[in-house]
């Protein structure tokens, strides 16, 4: 089992460094509200990748993979990434900073869980991403009991988490340098990652 629990580490470590629009969210986040805000959109990605590993693990990721759905989540998800990405674009690069970090009353922290996993859920790449990893698991390294492939996903899901959030640890520690002017591009700067992100999504669902 350790062996299984180190192979799933490895490939959470490799998935930390995928690069995409929750990369930039959980950095974006994490410098403009702190470290705790951060780690609550990296909580909201985890708990969609555990979502999809579970749908994964129970046969229904050809419902996922059907054209048809495909199209409906390259609208759905490039219409979300383009709502946020206008948002930061047009609205939160032209807003004054916050003076105090991470202090948010509770009822606005879902927000940002939410904004973790439609984020995440949303990307075609993310289901295509663990199906190809339950596929590895089952069929490469042989973890067909119901204990190995938990012990292999709960390392890899872990590990994911973990890196997402040294990453917020990280870009919070940035939050006391950053000028409101820097800020300000950054919003802008993640705001046009998001709608070049969106944008692309929306085109592929055009053309399918």
């Amino acid at each position: 089992m350790i062996y299984t629990l180190l192979n799933g580490i490895e490939f959470g470590i490799v998935l930390a460094f995928l690069v995409g629009p929750v990369f930039f969210s959980i950095i974006h986040t994490s410098i403009d509200k702190g470290f705790w805000v951060g780690v609550l959109v990296a909580v909201g990605v985890s708990i969609s990748d555990l979502m999809y590993v579970l749908i994964c693990y129970f046969g229904l990721s050809t419902f996922v993979t059907q054209p048809q759905v495909k199209i409906y989540m390259g609208f759905i998800g490039g219409a979300i990434l383009l709502a946020f990405g206008a948002y930061y674009l047009f609205i939160k690069s032209r807003r004054k900073p916050a003076d105090s970090a991470g202090e948010i009353p509770g009822r606005r922290k879902t927000r940002y869980l939410i904004k973790g996993f439609l984020i995440n859920t949303m990307s075609p790449m993310v289901p295509l991403f663990w199906i190809g990893s339950v596929s590895m698991a089952t069929l490469e390294f042989g973890y067909l009991t119901k204990s190995q492939f938990a012990v292999f996903f709960t390392g890899v899901l872990v590990t994911a988490l973990a890196t997402d959030i040294a990453k917020a640890y990280l870009a919070g520690r940035l939050r006391g340098i950053i000028t409101p002017r820097i800020l300000a591009w950054m919003n802008a700067g993640v705001g046009l990652v998001l709608i070049a992100f969106g944008g692309r999504l929306l085109l592929t669902a055009i053309q399918s």
